[in-house]
């Protein structure tokens, strides 16, 4: 019984030591935690989407999705079997002039429009998560790391899971930021990494702020979840819509197919541009990330023209096959005569021009 207890007391002790790495970030508290309690989107002591998103897909048994994941037979092609092509563009030698957008892989992208930059959800680690060793970063797919990132205006996060807001990353450009945008609650992260109050614009779903050269920006919603811990969703996830004085630009963030995309698209749309999240899906989760016949129906309820699809290509956080997403969404958007963007990992993307031409790289 005396060794029980011990081995209890160290896996406690152990369990907090790790809990309280920088990596995991930091539980809103003091003011922050006023203002969540306040907001109608927090309840029972959680922020809630805007539907019942159960995290299981119903008909689904979560120990079998578990087992399947972690034991379950993977396709051979659930990861490269070559390094991805891709490109090193010098971002800090980029005319500011520019209106360009560049994948840096998985969800994260670097942007420059009307004189304004922006670095969304950037996680430049070799692993996408807490861990080395753990969710390695495809080869090839790696190519770019934080000490590329020019001095930034604006460092755009949409939630805070590992594969979104990377501590390395974000704590390596806090010098290089202007201001962060982030959703209610994750400001706390981003303050135990030393970044200053003053330098955080942390609002939640419906807030409007105007930015530098009247570029405006609109915290609205997703449908997903949050969380660094075993806590869950005392943080806020987001989309963003970005109207600048020379277009509209949609950053969609991790979601599920729902109804906000329809509301948001009547609201704000017609989009020029929309960066939607299309990989890393499951028939099991879909209410959390979105199908690939999701993505062209939110692509169609947003009345974009021109879709960029990300969260792909990088990491292997799905059971189906790595070159899947970009295939699917590309096949189902010629179908209802969207224009899908599949610039490759550094290629730049002249968001001025009408004439984008991308080739199927990941056929290679």
């Amino acid at each position: 019984m005396v060794y029980l207890i011990l081995a209890v007391i160290f896996l406690v002790v152990i369990y907090f030591a790790v809990m309280n790495m920088p990596a995991f970030g930091a539980a809103p508290k003091g003011k922050r935690l006023e203002r969540i309690k306040k907001s109608t989107l927090y309840k029972n002591r959680q922020f809630h989407n805007i539907s019942h998103t159960p995290s299981i897909t119903e008909g689904y048994s979560p120990l079998k999705v578990t087992y399947d994941f972690i034991l379950g037979k993977k396709d051979p092609l659930l990861k490269p079997l070559k390094a991805i092509p891709s490109i090193h563009t010098d971002l800090k030698n980029l005319q500011k002039d520019r209106d360009v957008f560049i994948w840096l892989g998985h969800s994260s992208y670097y942007m420059q429009t009307d004189g304004v930059s922006f670095l969304v959800d950037p996680v430049l680690s070799l692993y996408g998560s807490p861990f080395k060793y753990f969710n390695k970063a495809f080869q090839g797919s790696d190519i770019f790391r934080p000490e590329d990132i020019p001095e930034l205006d604006y460092l755009v996060i949409t939630h805070d899971h590992f594969d979104h807001l990377d501590y390395p990353t974000v704590k390596s450009i806090r010098e290089r930021t202007g201001m962060a945008i982030v959703p209610l609650g994750t400001g706390a992260h981003l303050e135990r990494w030393g970044y200053a109050e003053e330098k955080l614009i942390e609002e939640e779903w419906g807030a409007e702020v105007l930015l530098k050269n009247n570029i405006r920006i609109t915290f609205t919603p997703a449908r997903h979840f949050s969380g660094r811990k075993v806590k869950q969703n005392n943080t806020l996830w987001a989309s963003y819509v970005l109207e600048t004085p020379t277009k509209k630009i949609f950053l969609g963030g991790d979601s599920g197919y729902d109804s906000h995309f329809k509301m948001i698209g009547e609201k704000f749309g017609p989009f020029d541009y929309a960066v939607l999240e299309n990989g890393q899906y499951d028939e099991a989760w879909k209410y959390i990330h979105a199908l690939p016949e999701d993505v062209i129906q939110a692509a169609v309820d947003l009345k974009v023209q021109n879709v960029i699809p990300v969260h792909s290509s990088k990491f292997a956080l799905a059971l189906h096959p790595w070159n899947e997403p970009l295939q699917k969404v590309t096949d189902l958007g010629k179908e209802k005569g969207l224009s899908i963007l599949t610039p490759m990992i550094g290629e730049i993307l002249d968001m001025n021009s009408s004439q984008h031409q991308f080739r199927n790289w990941w056929k290679d």
